[in-house]
């Protein structure tokens, strides 16, 4: 602890607030207390029993700054905007930035709609949802329109107002009151019956239709009654898509939360009108070795942000911290009562049990896919080390592949993977300058002298701006290499021992000794340097596999840039040649022309009569087809970056 820590821990008040951790002036932690002398000093305790991370925290800590509250509420509510402002590595942070889809009406109005918004608005509009994504809410939307005729469009409606009726009222989906063909009263029965709906009492809504279905076949018109029935067979549907619980038609969010340790995860389950709508899952990195009521305590008012509304009760496992202070923020920010519990026994609490039940199978999940994760890229980093040799992991492996039409316009492609992960800011194209013919062994020495003599032109730079240290290491602080500048630990070439043989001969011509292979592709054979027999790997190495998606990826990336500048060659225009022709001038020529041959047989007088073009320009484009010299006039000169293009280059 330095002195001035010591000096701020004497100096604090015994009031509610909130304090902020810092390392290097950065914060890192962001926490509240109901007496800050108290629970700050905790921090700096060697004998207190602090967790793993709290203690790499403290380790950390060099300063910290206080923010006095009256009350513990306002030290609650100012902790939760912190971390949200500062996100410090050391909080449970809510790594969610989605806002699930309201289904909102204005009741206020005399012809609302339905709405879908993100937000939940404080005005006296009834919400429904939330919805779980987009596409489901527009299927009960959809559904809505067939159900209840309530208008869709945005159109302000006007006393008085007597316009056509659109199609949607011709099909029976819209009371047209732009028209004037309904009332407030009769469309507000309408609305409150979609009210009624949504909030999960369907059942007046289907009894009316059956007595509609019925009524209509009994006066046998039938395609009456059958269109009442797929609007029957509709609001069936998406009523059974949402599982019906019995917790007696209320509105509850149910939040439960698994631990492993290291990371939790927290499962939501909503529930609107006795009808479980959804469920969704959250991992917190890094909060397994917290309570589950310190981790539902910061998870509540993180989750409960200015895009979502509370349910007006919210059941938990267990009681989070402050569980009294969290009610009250979340009745203030949903602007009705707010409950939250722990339920002990009856339908509720078997309702946390399935939360749990699904936060649990969704905690292994998500570790079973990390571990897979591993094994694709760390993992197979690793074996693949062994398999050729190399004594340390290596982080950065570079891959490198020809392509060419039997020797014309020839590409190299680096391809680079970090840690195993594509890091496709780091791919780049080579377009071959010193070889003729369809060389590939030629081409890829070229290729890897060029790509080193840029890495060692590079490094000595940082050296001398003292972002590299002259032995090659990174000073203290200094933010990674990339670019060429960052060297492999590895290279791999796509071929065999020939290929290898050149690559390998460029390298050490340049200075560098890396771990340099080629993968051959019939037998997926990996050969190295004074090795003569090749290595056959498993066919379910992971290994294998990172060295085969870093061979097809260089493969996919030097193709496409081949098929590009081939397309590109084959639109080429001769026009493009003429120095000072740029696009305007090219376009004005081929207008008045119609064709290339009619401008190459084209006078300079000729010529002049197109827009843009000048005597001088004339001679220019004359001389071009005709392969004669343009003398200087003392009068007039050629203007070659007029008409906004460069020369093109040699």
């Amino acid at each position: 602890m330095n002195d001035l820590l010591r000096l701020k821990i004497e100096r604090l008040p015994t009031c509610p607030g909130c304090y902020l951790m810092k390392s290097e002036g950065k914060i890192i932690y962001v926490g509240k207390a109901i007496n800050l002398k108290n629970r700050v000093s905790q921090y700096f305790h060697a004998s207190r029993d602090h967790t793993v991370k709290v203690r790499a925290m403290v380790a950390r800590i060099d300063d910290f700054d206080i923010v006095l509250c009256d009350t513990n509420l306002e030290a609650l509510i100012l902790e939760s905007n912190l971390i949200k402002l500062h996100k410090p590595q050391y909080n449970i942070l809510l790594k969610d930035d989605k806002h699930y889809p309201y289904l909102r009406i204005d009741v206020t109005q005399d012809y609302p709609r339905v709405e879908l918004v993100r937000r939940v608005g404080k005005d006296k509009a009834k919400y429904f949802g939330p919805y779980m994504g987009a596409t489901g809410v527009r299927e009960v939307m959809d559904v809505l329109r067939t159900l209840f005729p309530l208008r869709t469009c945005a159109m302000p409606i006007k006393p008085g107002m007597n316009k056509r009726p659109c199609l949607h009222h011709q099909l029976g989906e819209c009371l047209a009151p732009c028209a004037g063909l309904t009332t407030p009263q009769e469309y507000g029965e309408v609305v409150q019956e979609v009210v009624d709906f949504l909030g999960g009492r369907s059942d007046a809504v289907m009894e009316r239709l059956n007595k509609q279905m019925v009524e209509a076949a009994k006066q046998m018109r039938f395609e009456q009654a059958a269109l009442i029935r797929d609007r029957i067979r509709d609001a069936q549907s998406l009523m059974e898509r949402q599982k019906a619980i019995n917790v007696r038609g209320g509105d509850q969010d149910i939040l439960a939360c698994a631990t492993d340790d290291i990371d939790a995860m927290v499962e939501v389950v909503f529930v609107r009108g006795g009808h479980m709508i959804g469920a969704e899952n959250y991992a917190l990195e890094g909060a397994g070795d917290q309570s589950v009521s310190q981790i539902l305590g910061q998870f509540l008012l993180q989750f409960y942000d200015e895009g979502r509304q509370a349910a007006s009760e919210v059941l938990c496992m267990e009681l989070p911290e402050q569980a009294e202070d969290i009610a009250s923020v979340l009745t203030e920010r949903k602007g009705a009562k707010v409950n939250v519990r722990e339920p002990q026994r009856g339908t509720k609490h078997k309702l946390v049990e399935l939360a749990l039940k699904n936060a649990r199978d969704a905690l292994d999940k998500r570790n079973a896919h990390l571990e897979r994760q591993k094994e694709r890229t760390t993992g197979a980093c690793a074996a693949l080390a062994e398999a050729v040799g190399m004594e340390t992991v290596p982080r950065r492996i570079e891959g490198y592949d020809i392509s060419n039409t039997q020797g014309v316009l020839s590409v190299a492609s680096m391809v680079v993977a970090i840690d195993g992960e594509a890091a496709r800011k780091e791919y780049r194209h080579f377009r071959i300058k010193t070889v003729e013919g369809a060389n590939d062994f030629a081409s890829m020495n070229e290729v890897l002298t060029r790509r080193l003599t840029r890495a060692t032109q590079e490094r000595e730079a940082l050296i001398a701006e003292g972002r590299l240290n002259p032995d090659g290491t990174l000073p203290e602080g200094a933010p990674p290499l990339t670019g060429f500048a960052d060297l492999p630990d590895l290279i791999l070439i796509d071929g065999g021992p020939q290929q290898l043989r050149f690559a390998r001969t460029a390298m050490l011509a340049v200075g560098y000794d890396i771990p340099i292979f080629g993968l051959a592709k019939r037998l997926e054979e990996i050969f190295l340097p004074h090795q003569e027999e090749s290595i056959l790997l498993d066919r379910k190495s992971p290994a294998l596999h990172l060295i085969q998606r870093i061979r097809d990826e260089a493969h996919r990336f030097g193709i496409t840039h081949h098929r590009k500048l081939r397309q590109k060659a084959g639109m080429h225009s001769s026009l493009e040649d003429i120095p000072g022709i740029g696009a305007t001038r090219r376009r004005a020529l081929l207008t008045h022309f119609k064709s290339i041959a009619n401008i190459a047989q084209a006078t300079p007088d000729d010529l002049c009569q197109v827009d843009g073009i000048g005597k001088a320009q004339a001679r220019v484009i004359w001389a071009h087809y005709h392969k004669a010299a343009v003398k200087e006039d003392d009068h007039e000169t050629v203007d070659l970056k007029q008409d906004g293009e460069e020369p093109n280059e040699e």
